[in-house]
């Protein structure tokens, strides 16, 4: 690990694991899972300052929905920009901080945040091909499932590209939106597409019945 990095919750050089609040959860609750880019914040491509950062209006009322539920918000990201080196995980914190208190203004709150760095473009200790963590592979889910005891079953997933959606169905989720996206079944996952208000009052019904 590099100096400067001891300060951040990464369990290896490529994955940041970080428990936000101190909500405690019964074992067995669904969460809503969430991409970042591009689904809670406006995709800048890799996003390094935390000036850029813009938040999608339409998530922040499903993150409220599940806050009032009591279900986990968890947020899980791949990072290839840091692996590439085009920042370091010290450009992440800012940014993400910057998402994190940009969304308590609007009383959305996340629990938990995961970010994959590795990718196989990258430099060592990142250059790893098909990590288990980067998406679509399930990884960050499990990791996720496993700390907080979450039924990932009942569980929902939202993103704003397909990696998003096959992880959560590789996770054995059940259901999933994708944003700008179309419906589509995924191998025993059904994908909603979220483009406009219709498709968010199904996201909000969904979030209020578990």
């Amino acid at each position: 690990m590099a100096d400067g990095e001891s300060a951040f919750p990464l369990v290896e050089p490529g994955l940041w694991v970080e428990r936000i609040g101190s909500k405690v959860f019964a074992a067995g609750r669904p969460a809503l899972f969430l991409d970042r880019d591009g689904t809670i914040n406006v995709d800048t491509g890799y996003p390094d300052n935390p000036a850029d950062v813009e938040l999608r209006d339409d998530i922040i009322l499903a993150i409220e929905a599940a806050n009032r539920r009591g279900i986990p918000v968890v947020v899980v990201t791949n990072q290839s920009g840091i692996a590439r080196g085009y920042f370091g995980w010290d450009a992440f914190a800012r940014v993400n901080e910057r998402v994190l208190d940009l969304m308590a203004e609007q009383n959305a709150f996340v629990d938990m945040v995961l970010a994959c760095a590795y990718h196989d473009a990258g430099k060592d200790p990142l250059a790893v091909a098909d990590h288990p963590m980067r998406k679509p592979n399930p990884g960050m889910l499990l990791e996720a499932g496993r700390r907080l005891g979450l039924d990932l079953k009942r569980s929902l997933v939202v993103g704003d590209k397909p990696a998003d959606m096959e992880a959560g169905q590789r996770a054995g989720l059940a259901r999933g939106w994708l944003v700008d996206g179309e419906g589509s079944t995924m191998d025993g996952l059904s994908v909603l597409p979220l483009r406009g208000a219709h498709d968010l009052e199904a996201l909000l019904t969904a979030i209020r019945s578990l």
